[in-house]
């Protein structure tokens, strides 16, 4: 089985690769042809020449790109996928989109008689590796467990939320946990270190009290090394903070945390820091 996989960044990169390990041959295409060239190269896929190219050629394509205006392109846009035989193909939307992008995509590809899920994952590049990433998935659920099999390649733990768009929500929510968990965090360790104590030893002391968390855990090495390349960037945290805004307030509901969170981010964007690693707002705080 022949599976089309669009959107080689660094999460992309590492679920693709995942799937080539698992046994999948993927027909890729990225906006950037070099890397789907290089990814082509270090794996046996093949590398399609567009987005309408590649529907031709599977069954069903998964999308990881920046947002949603990136996933509309690479769907509707010129030749994208609906511009080529788009009909009775599923599209598997990894992107984290805004929700009501997600449920408008659902409906458009419905007339088009495609089908469409969101399916955000939560995680970064070292779970994908290891295949230990979370999926949330909304749309129809035959097509979601059609595809579960696929799911399980590179995911742990797999959640089906029904309609489509419910997924996309609750990535968003799950970003607000995620975002405030490492603005907290950075917070208090440089709070720690200029009270006179170590940053490895209020990191440990941390990750045995109330600081203990997924999130100390795999970014404790970068913050000790001060290592920020990149596994999820600050740029995205950002636009995934702005999305789960607007899902607020379509909520008529008030936020103090997202809010004051997301300016977090702001800051650090405007420090040039957008294309590093989320963790690197440590030096905000340091500095």
């Amino acid at each position: 089985m022949k599976v089309g996989f669009i959107g080689l960044g660094h999460l992309g990169r590492a679920i693709a690769k995942r799937l080539t390990e698992q046994g999948i041959q993927l027909i890729v295409w990225n906006r950037t042809r070099e890397k789907a060239e290089e990814f082509a190269k270090e794996t046996g896929s093949e590398v399609a020449k567009s987005p309408a190219d590649l529907i031709g050629r599977v069954d069903r394509v998964f999308v990881i790109v920046f947002d949603s205006q990136a996933s509309e392109r690479v769907i509707f846009g010129r030749e994208g996928l609906t511009s080529g035989d788009i009909k009775g193909k599923t599209i598997i939307d990894m992107t984290t989109n805004h929700f009501s992008y997600a449920e408008l995509a659902y409906k458009e590809l419905g007339k088009l008689g495609a089908h469409y899920l969101d399916a955000p994952v939560l995680g970064s590049v070292i779970p994908a590796q290891k295949g230990e990433l979370t999926v949330v998935v909304g749309g129809d659920e035959e097509k979601f467990e059609e595809n579960k099999p696929l799911f399980e390649k590179f995911c742990k733990n797999i959640f089906y939320v029904g309609n489509s768009g419910n997924a996309t929500k609750v990535k968003l929510i799950n970003n607000i946990v995620l975002g405030g968990i490492m603005d907290v965090l950075a917070e208090a360790i440089a709070i720690g270190e200029s009270a006179g104590i170590g940053k490895e030893q209020i990191i440990d002391i941390l990750n045995t009290g109330a600081g203990k968390s997924y999130i100390l855990d795999v970014k404790k090495k970068k913050l000790l090394e001060e290592d920020f390349s990149t596994h999820f960037s600050v740029d995205l945290i950002y636009k995934d903070l702005h999305y789960a805004q607007d899902l607020i307030k379509e909520l008529g509901l008030f936020s103090f945390t997202a809010s004051a969170v997301k300016e977090t981010y702001g800051l650090a964007r405007k420090m040039g820091l957008g294309g590093l690693d989320f963790s690197v707002i440590y030096k905000l705080f340091k500095e």
